[in-house]
């Protein structure tokens, strides 16, 4: 079994590759939610394309990516496989469909429960909607969480565009199917348990975010 030094940084890593795939997919998820929950037509409609793929198999995302990213491939010359980098990038496309769906329901809500009360009375529309954008804050923060969780707790894109290197790009999932196939569980089991204690403490938060937002 490693020891406990190298199993804090194989979390620290994997908490550090994860929050920076969230706010990466942010960057571009949620500006789409919000025009889709705007009503313009082409947003809504890639909405409904991510609402599709939400379920997408990771090792799906990954082997598109592992193909772009290869030597022969098109982005190959990047030189960005096998990198924290292409986990990141990885984890933002495959959060993405998550962020953006949810986003815009969100977002939507919130336009129409809190917008509408803003300008029937008599706010403009400009103050309607940072009113309404404010109220969506916790809902918004609560469908960062869920990418995160996603992208946490994901094993085909750290696998194959990071390679699972020690001390560079192994991941706790990646690092748990590692000590598994060589049969030595003790590590993965200390792995696991932090993966869950993660994915419960950022499920406990949505929870209390959506009873604020309630």
């Amino acid at each position: 079994m490693a020891s406990w030094a190298e199993v804090i940084l194989i979390v620290l890593f994997s908490l550090r590759v994860s929050l920076s795939a969230t706010l990466l997919s942010a960057a571009w998820s949620l500006p789409l939610a919000f025009l889709a929950a705007r009503g313009l037509r082409a947003a809504r409609v890639l909405v409904g394309v991510c609402e599709g793929l939400v379920g997408v198999p990771t090792v799906l995302v990954g082997l598109v990516l592992y193909m772009l990213l290869s030597r022969h491939g098109p982005l190959g010359g990047l030189g960005v496989l096998y990198t924290p980098t292409a986990i990141v990038i990885g984890e933002s496309i495959l959060v993405t469909p998550i962020i953006t769906a949810v986003g815009y329901r969100v977002l939507k809500r919130s336009i129409d429960r809190f917008g509408e009360l803003a300008l029937s009375l008599g706010a403009s529309e400009a103050r309607a909607f940072l009113f309404s954008l404010q109220e969506s804050l916790p809902g918004l923060l609560s469908v960062l969480l869920m990418g995160f969780s996603r992208a946490i707790g994901e094993l085909g894109v750290a696998l194959m565009v990071g390679g699972n290197i020690r001390g560079y790009t192994r991941t706790m999932t990646t690092a748990i199917a590692l000590e598994v196939s060589k049969g030595e569980f003790g590590e993965a089991i200390v792995l696991g348990i932090m993966l869950v204690a993660i994915m419960l403490a950022s499920s406990l938060i949505i929870y209390v975010l959506g009873r604020e937002e309630a």
